[in-house]
Order: C-alpha cells, then sequence, then structure tokens
C-alpha cells in the first residue's frame, strides 16, 4: 500500500501565489506495484505491437512497409529509389529509417532470407548466409513489390479485413492482410519479446496449399504426408526425423537438423561447400574451421577460401594428399556449423493474445481466418451489386415513357425541385431519381437504357448466388481451395531443402577423431585440476598450489579419459580429459566449477577418471549407511553434461570410493570405534541416488568419520576389525593406531 509523508509542498514565490499541487511529494510503494504499472505496458507492447507475428503472417513493422508500397503503386509499376520507400512508410512507422530499411532488406529478393520475398529488389542488400557482407545505403538501391505480394492484398479495399488510424490519425492501414494463402507458414519469421520468442519455420508453398486444402476437406488428415517438413532459403539437407516433425506439427515446439551440401572435385582435390544450415553463416564456418585447424584438432586441410560471388555461396577447402574427403566432412559436421539446429518456436498472435500453436492449430486458424475474410468480400460486393440494382430499377421504370421524364424536367421550374417531380411522376425514391436526373442529354435514348438494363437480371442472379454462398460455409470454403490451387500453380516451387536419413551416413561417421596420449591428473582439495603430460611432469615434478590446498587425487590416465566429478549438491559433471588444456606443474590448472559451470556455491567432492565405465562406486553416508553404485549407471547414450541424484542427499556424505572389484574397506566412527568390511556383502543398487545398506551401527551422536580401502600392508593392524556380518558396531580403536594407517 502506498504511503504519503504528510509534508506538504511549499508555495511558490511568485507574484500569483501559485503553486503546483503534490510537488515535493515522496511517495512509498511496493517494487511489484511499480513493476506492473511502468514495465508492464512495455512488455505488452513488445509482445502485441512490435515482436511477435499475427495469423497473416506479418509484424506491424513488416505490414506497414508493404501497405505503403502498395499504396505507392510499386505493385505494377516500376521500381523506386529505396529512400522513397523509407520516407513514405515513417508516415505508419516513426521508428526511425534504419529499422524500417532493415525491415525491407530482410524481405527484398537480393537478400535471400525469404522463400518467397515480397520485395523485388535491385542492388546490394547482402546475403542472409553472411555476416560481413554488408547492404548498401537506401540511396542506392531500388524496389518495387513482388507479383506475390498481390496475394496479400487481393480485395483488401473491400472491407475484408479492420483499418485503423496511424499514429497521428492522418491516415488509415489495415490490421492485417486478406493473404490468400498462409504466408505464416511458408515464409520464417523470428521475434523476441519480453519473457517470450517466437521463431516459425519455413515451408514449401506448394505443400503448405496442398495441406491446407487437404484439411480443410478432412479435419483428421495427416500433416506429415502432404507437408514433408521446413523448407529453407539456403537450401541444405534436413535430417528426416519423424517423430520429431510430429512433435513440432502437434506443439509448435522442436528443432531441425540441417547439414551443408558439398561435393567434391578430384582434379584439384578440394572439397565445394555450396550450401549452407540457415541459422549460420559462413563467416562463422570459416572461424570454426581455422579455430580447428589451429588446435591441431583438423589436420587433413591444406588451405581454405571464400569464393562467393556473383552465382552464389561457395566455400572451398583445399586437402592434403591422401585424405579422404568423406570422412573429412562426417569430422567437418560433428565440429563446425557445418551441420547445425534451427529450432521451432511457434508462438503467434491470435486475437492479440500470444500462443504457442502446432501447424495443425495454426492451419485451423488461418482458414478461420480466411473464411472471414471472403465472407466480408462477399458481403461488400453484394452491397454493391444491391446498389447498383436499385438504380437500374429506377432506370428500367424510364424506359416506360422517356419523353415523360424529359418532359418533367423540362416543366419543372427550381433546380431543387427536379429530383422530386421524378419520385411523383414515376414512382422512384430519391437515390433512384438522383440517378436519373444525372444521366446526360446524350444517353436519353432508348439504346443506352435498354443496354443498362439487361444488366439486371444477371444482378439479381448474382445477388441470389452471393446470398448463398453467405448462408453456406461450404461454398466459402470451395471458394478458399480455389484460390488456394490457383496460389499453389501460380507461385510453387520445388523444394531447396532435400532430406538424409541417417541410414545414409557411413558407418565411420562416429569415429573418436581426439588425439590420445597418456597424461597425469591432478585435483586439488579447493577444485583446481592439472592435466600434464609426463614429459612436461618430468621436467618439474613440484605442484603449484594455493596456500593451504593440497592435492586430493591423482591418476594416471590418457587424453581420451572419461571424468566424472561429484559435487557436494549430489550431482555429477561429465567432460573428457581433452575438454582441459595440457598444463604444467608450476601453474594452479583450471578451477574446475568455473570451467564446467557448477551451480553457486557448488563445490567438487570426488573425482572419477574411467575408460569404460567398469567398475563401482561405494557412497559412504554419516549416517553408517553404503550404497554400492555401478559406474556404468552414470553412462548415457546422449552426450549430456551433468546429471541430477548422482547419490543419495537424505544424509551428508563422507567419503566416495571408487574400486575396480570388490576389496576389505575401513570405517571409523566419531566415537572411536572401528570395523572392516568386504564390499562383497553389499548388492549393487540400480537407483544412482540410494540411500544405502547399513554397514556400521552408530551409537548416541556418533558418525561416520572416515572410510579407506585396506591395503596388503594396513590389513594386518586392522584384522581384529573384521566384521563377519553386517551392520556391526566395530570395536574400540586407538588413535595412534589407526591414524597413522589412515593416513594412506
Amino acid at each position: 500500500m502506498a504511503r504519503k509523508k504528510k509534508e506538504a509542498a511549499p508555495k511558490a514565490a511568485n507574484p500569483s501565489n501559485a503553486y503546483i499541487e503534490g510537488a515535493g511529494l515522496m511517495v512509498e510503494e511496493r517494487i511489484t506495484e511499480t513493476l506492473r504499472k511502468n514495465f508492464m505496458p512495455y512488455a505488452m507492447s513488445a509482445i502485441v505491437s512490435r515482436a511477435l507475428p499475427e495469423i497473416d503472417g506479418f509484424k506491424p513493422s513488416h505490414r506497414k512497409l508493404l501497405y505503403t508500397m502498395y499504396k505507392m503503386g510499386l505493385l505494377s509499376g516500376a521500381r523506386t529509389k529505396s529512400a522513397n520507400v523509407v520516407g513514405q512508410t515513417m508516415r505508419l512507422n516513426p521508428h526511425g529509417d534504419a529499422a524500417i530499411y532493415e525491415t525491407m532488406v530482410r524481405m527484398a529478393r537480393g537478400n535471400e532470407s525469404l522463400l518467397h520475398p515480397y520485395v523485388d529488389s535491385k542492388g546490394n542488400f547482402g546475403k542472409v548466409y553472411s555476416r560481413d557482407m554488408a547492404y548498401a545505403a537506401p540511396r542506392y538501391t531500388e524496389v518495387k513489390l513482388e507479383p506475390i505480394a498481390g496475394e496479400l492484398f487481393a480485395d483488401i479495399d473491400k472491407e475484408t479485413v479492420d483499418f485503423v488510424p496511424n499514429y497521428d490519425n492522418t491516415m488509415q492501414e489495415p490490421t492485417l492482410f486478406p493473404a490468400t494463402f498462409p504466408s505464416v507458414l511458408v515464409n520464417s519469421n523470428v521475434g523476441i519479446a519480453v519473457s517470450m520468442a517466437s521463431n516459425v519455420c519455413p515451408f514449401n508453398l506448394a505443400e503448405v496449399c496442398e495441406t491446407t486444402v487437404a484439411l480443410i476437406k478432412d479435419p483428421a488428415h495427416d500433416l506429415l504426408t502432404t507437408l514433408k517438413g521446413p523448407d529453407f532459403p539456403t537450401g541444405a539437407f534436413m535430417l528426416y526425423d519423424e517423430e520429431e516433425l510430429r512433435r513440432i506439427y502437434d506443439t509448435g515446439r522442436g528443432s531441425v537438423k540441417l547439414r551443408s551440401k558439398w561435393n567434391f572435385d578430384k582434379e584439384s582435390n578440394c572439397i565445394e561447400i555450396t550450401q549452407i544450415p540457415y541459422s549460420t553463416t559462413i563467416e562463422a564456418i570459416m572461424d570454426k574451421i581455422v579455430e580447428l585447424v589451429k588446435a591441431g584438432k583438423i589436420r587433413e586441410i591444406s588451405y581454405m577460401r571464400d569464393e562467393t560471388d556473383i552465382n552464389g555461396l561457395k566455400l572451398t577447402l583445399d586437402l592434403k594428399r591422401g585424405t579422404d574427403p568423406e570422412k573429412l566432412m562426417q569430422k567437418l559436421f560433428r565440429m563446425t556449423p557445418l551441420q547445425d539446429a534451427v529450432s521451432a518456436n511457434f508462438n503467434i498472435l491470435i486475437a492479440g493474445m500470444p500462443r504457442v500453436m502446432g501447424v495443425r492449430e495454426i492451419l485451423e486458424e488461418w482458414i478461420a481466418f480466411r473464411t472471414e475474410c471472403i465472407r466480408r468480400r462477399v458481403y461488400f460486393d453484394l452491397n454493391k451489386k444491391k446498389d447498383k440494382l436499385h438504380l437500374l430499377e429506377g432506370l428500367e421504370k424510364i424506359l416506360l415513357d422517356i419523353d415523360k421524364a424529359i418532359k418533367i424536367v423540362r416543366e419543372t421550374e427550381e433546380e431543387s425541385e427536379v429530383v422530386s417531380n421524378l419520385m411523383i411522376g414515376f414512382g422512384i425514391d430519391s437515390i433512384q431519381a438522383e440517378y436519373v436526373a444525372e444521366i446526360k442529354l446524350r444517353h436519353l435514348n432508348r439504346e443506352y437504357i435498354l443496354n443498362r438494363t439487361k444488366e439486371i437480371e444477371q444482378l439479381r442472379k448474382d445477388i441470389a448466388e452471393m446470398e448463398e454462398i453467405l448462408g453456406d460455409v461450404k461454398k466459402i470454403r470451395r471458394i478458399m481451395i480455389d484460390e488456394l490451387k490457383r496460389v499453389a500453380e501460380k507461385y510453387g516451387q520445388p523444394r531447396k531443402t532435400l532430406f538424409y536419413d541417417t541410414a545414409d551416413e557411413p558407418a565411420g561417421e562416429t569415429e573418436d577423431d581426439t588425439p590420445d596420449y597418456p597424461v597425469h591428473l591432478f585435483l586439488s582439495a579447493e577444485g583446481y585440476f592439472k592435466k600434464i603430460t609426463p614429459q612436461s611432469l618430468r621436467m618439474s615434478s613440484e605442484q603449484k598450489l594455493k596456500e593451504g590446498d593440497v592435492v586430493m587425487q591423482q591418476k594416471n590416465a590418457t587424453n581420451r579419459t572419461e571424468l566424472l566429478f561429484f559435487t557436494d549438491q549430489a550431482q555429477v559433471y561429465k567432460t573428457r580429459a581433452a575438454a582441459f588444456d595440457d598444463t604444467k606443474a608450476s601453474v594452479l590448472g583450471d578451477f574446475v566449477p568455473v570451467k564446467l559451470g557448477f551451480d553457486d556455491g557448488e563445490r567438487v567432492k570426488y573425482m572419477v577418471a574411467t575408460d569404460d565405465y567398469s567398475g563401482f562406486l561405494l557412497f559412504c553416508f554419516a549416517n553408517g549407511k553404503i550404497a554400492k553404485v555401478p559406474l556404468n549407471a552414470y553412462m548415457t547414450k546422449t552426450n549430456r553434461k551433468k546429471l541430477a541424484n548422482a547419490y543419495s542427499a537424505k544424509n551428508p556424505l563422507v567419503q566416495v570410493i571408487y574400486l575396480d572389484e570388490d576389496c576389505d574397506v575401513l570405517l571409523r566412527s566419531t566415537n572411536n570405534r572401528a570395523i572392516v568390511f568386504n564390499t562383497a556383502m553389499l548388492l549393487p543398487k540400480t537407483t544412482r541416488d540410494s540411500i544405502g545398506v547399513q554397514v556400521m551401527t552408530l551409537k548416541a551422536k556418533a558418525e561416520l568419520e572416515s572410510a579407506v580401502v585396506v591395503t596388503a600392508e594396513m590389513a594386518e593392524s586392522v584384522k581384529k576389525y573384521v566384521a563377519k556380518n553386517i551392520p556391526a558396531t566395530g570395536g574400540m580403536a586407538k588413535d595412534m593406531e589407526i591414524t597413522g594407517q589412515m593416513s594412506f
């Protein structure tokens, strides 16, 4: 609740003794109330009026630009300078010429962002597949509307959509376009609003029209039989994943995987890349390849050059002698954006409200929208024909006695009485009389009147037909189907994005290309990790550590060894030794929580290094329970970096022990008791977060303090603590006797 201070603002010292009421008052209010009053209107404006497309497939900025070009006569006229269009568009979109021109660039044919561009362009408009190829200034380029844009404005002047005043109330603009095809799915649209975003993938025009027709005829139609999948302007190949496509069609969310199109030139021993995924650029690909070459992960490429020209994209990779181009490309697909994923998030405004919809639901909404557009068009034409019929019916009555009409006009003394006298003389209304009175003298002949009245019968038939259409939605749907078929036939084009299947990939695609060599791994208690080669370690073995830090674990491994870092928050982070740079003993090393992106305050508890996920882990808890979990429980088919519920978080974890096989383990409690048990007494648990089995029985407030593997040197001194059964209380242990052994 807002509270106001009682002090009033002092009155201004001026001759009129005037003051601003409320000035100087301090108002206290909750931050939530401030956000509601100030931030929420902005958020809703960004969502509704800027970032998200509507059912016609356009954002307000697109619609304002295209409508301006339509009103400028650029649908059929010659091209004009882009600067002219930008200037005129500011009457509807006063957000600066730069933003308007960028919108135009994306819709232009020259930029190649859209499957079916709406702007016919001349000049340099950049390229969607290039990050650095800048478009020319608007004073140099020329534009007009593409023929397909005519389908957006079909019958827009017949009240098919609503119009609203522009920002300064000087002209009207449409709220939507009465597009004759589902343009919302044909061209891609990306928008980022507040707390939500939209990413609509493009689909082939002919397939979309065919699918819409099939859906009108059969609401249960299987979309995948006619709508094969997204079709991108940059072409490339798409992995055909039926399950993922159905998820996108049903929910509006998902992703598709694209890979570049390439060919191998044997004569010059080079790979030519001619199509790339829609989500990347040629510069991003080149940067990544350069990075991999410098890191020594790609050794087969001798030279790389961008040969993109007026004919289109082309990236050439010169290969070293003896290189297998197929294997190299499979490696590049895994390691560079030459293979990339494009996400789908079909978030569209419907009646001013954002909704994430699947393809079926989008098409159903479009069909309902287009049905209303056709109904309004027919109603508009119906009224026009009724008005015309009404006039001609009045003219028909004149046919009975033209001389009488002339006599009435000639004998009327005042001009203002002509209409009323005609109304009385022929029994017609004022509108009909006004029409007759305006007929030119040269048209007052029988031939002209007969020719005009011949239309009456046709008009009556047309009116009856239109009234039938308005009363039968099936007839409206037939009109819609005819329009869709016409658009598909006139503007349809072959798919640019073709499909590939995982069965087409060579068997060697999963080959591991990571360099393999022996390394020594070190992990400190504070979480610092080092990967040191044997050669480097021989030169200097003295480890540099932070003050108070100690080496907690040391392991001999290889560069391909899998690493599992267990944390104090019951999570495990997975990576490989190759993910860390080779270093020296004289440096601190990598801080694991930062390197692997730990949660806030999360610390490393234990590290496991494995090549085959054999063996098992012992999780020793403070309550005396121990869980025996096979290491392969942490193996995943996908390349997951983080696993939750790595172990039970119900009791504090005291120690983690990795074992290749069963052995004896020494446990010691805080009340100075100890037992030795064999891990074979424990059965492996199938769940990672098992609470374990009670191994050591604890008394009073005692807890498990430590757990160590019994070595051959320790076996004799701890044999008296061996337990034949578990759980066991254990025997009293002397501090000096056990401490010396447990320092292992």
